[in-house]
């Protein structure tokens, strides 16, 4: 699919008055645009343990790799009057070297890419896919769009992760559990055909991120993110969204989430960003996520939520927002952490 600069909005972002898991609403994007078991821990020489107390994966990923001690780091990237070459090469200047992933926002109705032409070797196209009510999935109405997609995923001809259906333990979706009758299992089981539609197809070059809310709205025990949760045999990649909105640090982002599938997926921060307050607030809070990241050896991606055209948001998340964020910023991606 030919690359354009033109944006179409999947749904209106929430306003800064709304809780944080309330960040979780749809983003603009270039291009076409019963409950599971809880994750058990793996034993054996697949595990270790980290500084910070669980024992973490140490291999997995799928066709995107998972490589220990090492983490991608990529972006949703989309800037003012900008295509997504010449972005991208703004940031391969910034940086000194390439984005890792690049973030891609698809509506369920829309034809994935076969092509991205703009994205250099080695580049990891991350396709975040909106899904629907599940009985649209179930009934087997949407079979063959399903396998349309998985077709053009496979046209690709290189490793691709797949985000269908995210932060479902939100209310801001009509995929999320809370329009769907209170029933997580139907979001597993709409996973779990999506996933077979895609092997039955030979998408085997996809990588499957199922990536949760860090906070589940509404906070009932129902809705909490492991009900969601497909299964190891379904999941390549454990992702998570979170944004610091309201002064949260790292840990209370990630930490639970992080305790929850250490011990068997290697984890993808799907969308991050913070507010910035002035000052050094924002790079401050950039050097705590990569010194976060430092600790948690699971960690094997961080996808920037690099932005300033996000529709009714005042807030500009683009990581070179003053030259103190972007000093920061070059040095997480300068880490040797960050080199995978």
């Amino acid at each position: 699919m030919a690359p354009h600069t033109t944006r179409r909005w999947l749904l209106g972002l929430g306003a800064l008055a709304l809780p944080a898991a309330a960040l979780g609403v749809a983003r603009a994007r270039w291009g076409g645009g019963g409950a599971a078991s809880p994750p058990v821990a793996v034993p054996g020489p697949a595990a270790r343990t980290s500084a910070s107390g669980p024992p973490v994966v140490t291999q997995g990923g799928g066709p995107v790799p998972f490589h220990p001690g090492k983490a991608m780091l990529g972006a949703y990237l989309n800037l003012t009057g900008m295509s997504p070459q010449q972005a991208l090469d703004l940031r391969r200047r910034q940086l000194g070297r390439d984005e890792r992933i690049l973030h891609l926002f698809y509506g369920w109705n829309d034809r994935l890419p076969t092509t991205i032409p703009y994205l250099r070797r080695g580049v990891v196209p991350l396709i975040s896919w909106r899904g629907t009510a599940y009985r649209g999935i179930l009934d087997g109405s949407a079979d063959a769009l399903i396998a349309r997609a998985a077709r053009n995923l496979r046209a690709l001809g290189r490793p691709a992760m797949l985000r269908w259906g995210w932060e479902m333990n939100g209310d801001w979706y009509p995929w999320g559990g809370a329009g769907n009758g209170q029933d997580p299992g139907g979001f597993v089981d709409s996973w779990r055909r999506i996933h077979g539609i895609f092997r039955d197809q030979g998408a085997a070059n996809v990588s499957w991120v199922w990536s949760a809310n860090w906070n589940d709205k509404p906070d009932q025990a129902w809705n909490r993110y492991q009900h969601y949760y497909p299964g190891d045999d379904y999941v390549d990649w454990a992702g998570v969204s979170g944004y610091n909105l309201h002064r949260e640090t790292p840990d209370t982002l990630f930490d639970a989430f992080y305790a929850a599938y250490a011990p068997t997926k290697p984890l993808i921060i799907t969308e991050v960003g913070a507010v910035d307050r002035g000052g050094r607030t924002k790079a401050d809070w950039i050097t705590l996520l990569q010194r976060w990241v430092d600790r948690r050896p699971a960690v094997g991606a961080v996808v920037w939520f690099d932005t300033d055209t996000h529709p009714g948001y005042a807030e500009r998340w683009r990581m070179d927002t003053d030259p103190q964020a972007l000093a920061a910023y070059r040095a997480m991606a300068g880490d040797p952490r960050f080199s995978a």
